[in-house]
């Protein structure tokens, strides 16, 4: 064991838990109508706890156990064989499944965003778990745990390369969250602006420095490389946030602070597959690329295709993710048959495997709440709670 590997993994374990609560709810929470805020935040924070169990239970030994090449197994299921003097490379195993547990809690939190504001709460909870076994945790376990998409895999001896979750986390987020925006379909009122853009930008701030956890953290070391993927992240979300609003500028006439602060989470999330494996000017223009091109993706799937992901997590967080792969092979720092092969295998995966799991589940729990709920807000009709006047 290493110490200071280990301090720093401890310290990026709380940041990466910080970047869902409360970043990514009071991001979320305040890009809705005031009586849906309470309902984001549940959402979060629900998911959250049920990840956390489920991780333990039986996520960690399918995401890592010494399975095959396609499912980890259950022999690590309640964490069998491990105790504090286990060890996964330099760190206290223990550490390990506490870090990747934080992955397994902002991954299906992140899809909250396609779904808010006319989502049946018991849906969340079943959906987002069952999707956590058998979406994430099995494409983890092809990346990250030795599976079919490694090193070794189906693509000879250098496999897929996605430092920090390109695809494990933006791109199987981001189409599951389209899966179910479309089979939601469209709230009754989709034009109301955010009622508290004050809580975007603090969820955004927030999301940014536990992103140097999320990226930093995945090195698994104290070391150089740590220093180099924290830098390259924040130079990334830095450009982007500029780009977008200087888009947002030339299109519109005028930078919103929604705009500035979406662009941060553009370009935190197009960095993270490639922030291993990069400097600082590609990190530039990863960064410059992903602000423009995002936006732009949010206009695609919100006026072009007319499909209402509430809060563009697609858009955002899953072109983002798949932009910030290819860009690795674009740079001559992995394949081009390896990085667009894995996006094809694990999109397709996601795309079928999240449709049935949202049918099956419509089966047992309503996938969307009634038209009365919907009007009054899910705050007060669901939780039976409100943090705002009912009127607004």
């Amino acid at each position: 064991m290493n110490g200071a590997d280990t301090a720093w993994i401890i310290t990026a374990t709380a940041l990466v838990l910080f970047m869902t609560l409360p970043g990514l709810a009071l991001f979320y929470g305040g890009l809705v109508r005031a009586r849906n805020v309470l309902s984001v935040f549940m959402h979060c924070y629900a998911i959250a706890c049920l990840m956390s169990v489920l991780w333990f239970i039986a996520g960690y030994s399918i995401a890592f156990g010494d399975g095959n090449a396609l499912w980890g197994g259950l022999d690590k299921v309640f964490l069998s064989g491990v105790d504090a003097d286990s060890l996964s490379g330099t760190l206290p195993e223990v550490l390990f499944f506490a870090f990747q547990m934080t992955f397994a809690i902002i991954t299906p939190a992140l899809i909250v965003g396609a779904y808010v504001e006319r989502i049946g709460f018991g849906f969340v909870l079943l959906f987002s778990g069952l999707w956590m076994l058998l979406v994430y945790a099995p494409v983890t376990h092809w990346i990250w745990g030795g599976g079919m998409l490694s090193d070794g895999g189906i693509f000879g001896e250098t496999g897929v390369k996605d430092f920090a979750g390109g695809i494990v986390v933006h791109e199987t987020a981001g189409i599951a969250a389209l899966v179910l925006a479309v089979m939601l379909g469209a709230r009754q009122n989709h034009t109301t602006p955010p009622h508290n853009p004050g809580y975007v930008m603090i969820g955004a701030a927030m999301l940014w420095v536990g992103w140097f956890g999320f990226n930093g953290g995945s090195q698994l070391a104290a070391d150089g490389g740590a220093a180099m993927a924290l830098t390259v992240t924040h130079i990334s979300a830095a450009t982007a946030s500029l780009s977008w609003a200087l888009w947002e500028k030339i299109k519109f006439g005028r930078a919103s602070l929604v705009g500035i602060v979406t662009g941060t989470i553009a370009g935190l999330a197009s960095i993270t597959p490639a922030s291993g494996f990069v400097g600082p000017v590609e990190a530039l223009i990863i960064g410059a690329i992903a602000g423009v091109l995002c936006q732009e993706a949010v206009n695609l799937v919100r006026n072009k295709a007319k499909i209402d992901d509430t809060l563009d997590v697609f858009a955002v967080h899953g072109v983002g993710g798949i932009f910030g792969t290819i860009m690795i092979a674009a740079f001559g720092v992995g394949t081009w048959t390896a990085q667009l092969g894995s996006l094809v295998i694990v999109g397709v995966f996601t795309l079928v495997v999240s449709a049935v799991l949202a049918k099956v589940v419509g089966m047992i729990t309503p996938l969307r709440v009634d038209a009365e709920t919907e009007t009054n807000g899910l705050d007060l009709s669901v939780h039976g709670e409100r943090a705002y006047d009912h009127r607004s």
